[in-house]
């Protein structure tokens, strides 16, 4: 069936907005709100729905600047604020510290020069992840707002984990229900910089400890998701080696191409709310030591049932052998 033919690409109102579908399982992009003035509590139920039905949703040119994106966020729930990884003395780019620094330029607007620690952390964005899964008290949403985009690359590209899951035969669903995760921020940095990241510094290990999580999940429509991503570095009663041979079967299972959408970031002012429960996402390449790709995010703390994860102890259950997944290549 085309897309063209398919019901599920058709247009779907949503109180006041209308979402036209970008893939056939998930993501949409939003019309329906002006931006240029606060948005109303009840159409703030709308966005949520929205995002909660399609996981990932798009607002093209909206023209919000600083103050009103942390504004518009905030109606959302309460933000997670930036960690200071450098101590208390930390310098932060910009004037509300709950905007992250998702782009490739310094507190100056200088671009981050190849090599240095700063360069070397966002190697770590290029790994299929979901936001803040390192944190015991989880995040819901993250809202990205471009100010500056690249000529060519520097797409994001989201999966659909909700879906990937539901696709798995009965029996491998169950197998996964019982496991739990811990995700440390520090492990998904040595995979992507070895080297720079072997011993993180007293304040980064102080800022994000690890956090564990279930990796099966209810997602907001009442079904079942995986709560995965480059993040996880156990399962929790696993070795090392078999830990990380099923979490990376996993997210090789649930970044087929049809689970995925690489979504173009076409002028400033474009924004994208995706929700870290039920999607990972990744970064993709460009020139970034010729152009600036300025790229703000909040971060919305989930406030439902999972959103504080799984205490240290007591762990109920301890698993010692690993299980198989569907086997699948890794794309290319």
């Amino acid at each position: 069936m085309t897309a063209s033919t398919d019901a599920r690409m058709e247009p779907v109102k949503i109180g006041s907005l209308t979402c036209t579908p970008l893939h056939p399982t998930f993501a949409a992009e939003v019309t329906g709100i002006d931006f240029s003035k606060p948005v109303s509590d009840e159409q703030i139920k709308d966005v949520i729905a929205a995002q909660e039905r399609f996981g990932v949703t798009v607002y093209r040119n909206t023209a919000l600047d600083d103050k009103r994106h942390v504004e518009f966020s905030r109606q959302l729930g309460e933000l997670e604020h930036v960690p200071k990884f450098s101590g208390p003395k930390t310098v932060l780019r910009f004037a509300y510290t709950e905007l992250f620094d998702a782009g490739n330029t310094d507190i100056n607007g200088n671009i981050v020069q190849k090599g240095t620690r700063r360069w070397w952390y966002n190697k770590g964005n290029a790994l299929w992840h979901t936001d803040s899964s390192f944190n015991q008290h989880r995040s819901k949403f993250s809202a990205l707002l471009a100010h500056a985009v690249p000529k060519e690359g520097g797409n994001t590209n989201f999966a659909d984990v909700r879906h990937a899951f539901r696709d798995m035969p009965e029996e491998k669903k169950a197998e996964l229900r019982p496991l739990v995760l811990e995700h440390n921020l520090w492990h998904s940095r040595r995979v992507a910089a070895p080297d720079e990241y072997q011993a993180p510094t007293e304040y980064e290990l102080a800022a994000k400890p690890p956090a564990r999580h279930k990796l099966v999940q209810t997602a907001p429509d009442g079904g079942e998701t995986l709560f995965i991503a480059a993040h996880a570095e156990y399962v929790v009663g696993w070795s090392k080696e078999d830990s990380q041979k099923l979490i990376w079967d996993l997210i090789n299972y649930c970044t087929q191409p049809k689970y995925t959408l690489s979504l173009q970031w076409h002028q400033p002012g474009d924004l994208v709310i995706w929700d870290n429960r039920q999607t990972m996402h990744t970064a993709t390449p460009f020139s970034d030591q010729m152009e600036v790709r300025d790229m703000r995010r909040t971060t919305v703390f989930d406030d439902g049932p999972f959103a504080w994860g799984v205490p240290e102890k007591p762990i109920d259950q301890i698993h010692e052998k690993p299980i198989d997944v569907p086997a699948v290549a890794v794309p290319a």
